[in-house]
């Protein structure tokens, strides 16, 4: 990913995700931009170049962008494993394979690396998602819910 590309994803990834811990009762509306630029600039504090993090911009087959994947390295139970932090294919571009490629390229990357596993989060309103990391053999190892009154 280019620094250029970089900037485009900060843009975009900040208010979707907002977005998401607003829609998931988890963040307020009228906190949950400054919320979200807080905790992405925590995660990445020196941008592009913060050390342990991995971005890509997801191509389709005629080289076009059509998403991003940003991946960091973790220690987990002992383990050095890598953990999917966002992918996001543009909402016109989905149901094409791209997500499922871009999860392909992230396993190849974290074997390449030598880490044991990869792990991730999905929000539990994404039932797309979830079907799609299911369908890759992700399995749930926590699972938090919450019923409005």
């Amino acid at each position: 990913m280019s620094e250029g590309e970089y900037e485009e994803f900060i843009a975009t990834t900040i208010p979707e995700y907002a977005a998401d811990k607003v829609t998931a009762g988890q963040w307020p509306e009228e906190q949950s931009l400054e919320l979200s630029r807080q905790a992405i600039f925590d995660l990445l504090p020196q941008g592009l170049l913060t050390p342990d993090n991995l971005f890509f911009t997801v191509l389709d087959e005629y080289e076009r962008p059509v998403g991003t994947l940003w991946i960091a390295t973790w220690e987990q139970a002992g383990e050095h494993i890598a953990y999917v932090y966002d992918l996001r294919i543009r909402p016109e571009c989905r149901r094409l394979g791209h997500a499922t490629r871009a999860l392909s390229a992230a396993e190849d990357e974290a074997r390449r690396l030598g880490l044991s596993g990869i792990g991730l989060h999905v929000f539990g309103h994404n039932a797309a998602g979830r079907a799609l990391y299911e369908k890759r053999g992700y399995q749930p190892t926590n699972i938090s819910m919450f019923k409005p009154l």
